[in-house]
């Protein structure tokens, strides 16, 4: 990203990461990401409250959360470019976004924690709304990176989702990662987790004797 050729050119490293808790572990946490060069990281399920903008280690955090123990999500910036946030908007508990300026190029950062498969209809058609609010609030000369765990799985292979399904997953396809992978095709996005290939410890998240996903 960045200007004409490699003048003002800025290679970044954006990743998501549900950290089940920020308590006792946002200083861990920055050290790693520190380790893996990781610019930028969506963080979710922070299970703090407030809306707060911190220190972290060699980073800075900011969080949005409104009840104690549930939720929460938060964004990390690494200290090369914290001082190019110019924008925070915090939608709620499940969704925040931020803008950076970098060279010429504008980027918004969004951290998006989905409701579980087992909570009520409305309460995802509330969050897929506000996620297109705020998509829709960025113009289309800036670019958008969404960060998150959207509670779904988008299965192995494309299976008629080229475009956006980068042919790298894990596991049978359900309805929640139908409904992402739609989200994705109708606004010209792309899966970023899909399209490079990953060991199976790094593809499943729940394990027990009968099943894993």
């Amino acid at each position: 990203m960045g200007g004409k050729g490699n003048k003002g050119v800025y290679r970044l490293r954006i990743g998501s990461w549900n950290v089940g808790t920020l308590t006792g572990k946002s200083i861990e946490l920055a050290k790693i990401l520190q380790k893996r060069r990781v610019n930028i990281a969506c963080v979710l399920e922070t299970r703090w409250v407030g809306s707060s903008a911190r220190d972290a280690h060699e980073y800075k955090l900011w969080n949005s959360g409104t009840q104690k123990g549930k939720n929460g999500v938060g964004i990390l910036v690494d200290r090369e470019l914290r001082e190019s946030v110019v924008e925070v908007r915090r939608a709620n508990d499940r969704l925040m976004i931020i803008k950076l300026v970098v060279g010429q190029c504008t980027l918004n950062v969004a951290s998006a924690y989905a409701p579980h498969a087992g909570l009520d209809e409305e309460a995802k058609r509330r969050f897929r709304e506000e996620l297109y609010e705020i998509m829709c609030q960025v113009p289309p000369a800036e670019k958008l990176f969404i960060g998150g765990d959207f509670n779904g799985h988008i299965g192995s292979t494309a299976g008629g989702y080229d475009e956006v399904h980068g042919g790298f997953n894990f596991g049978e396809r359900n309805g929640g990662g139908t409904s992402l992978l739609d989200f994705a095709k109708a606004f010209g996005l792309v899966i970023a987790n899909s399209r490079f290939s990953k060991t199976e410890e790094h593809l499943v998240t729940f394990q027990n004797a009968v099943a894993k996903t």
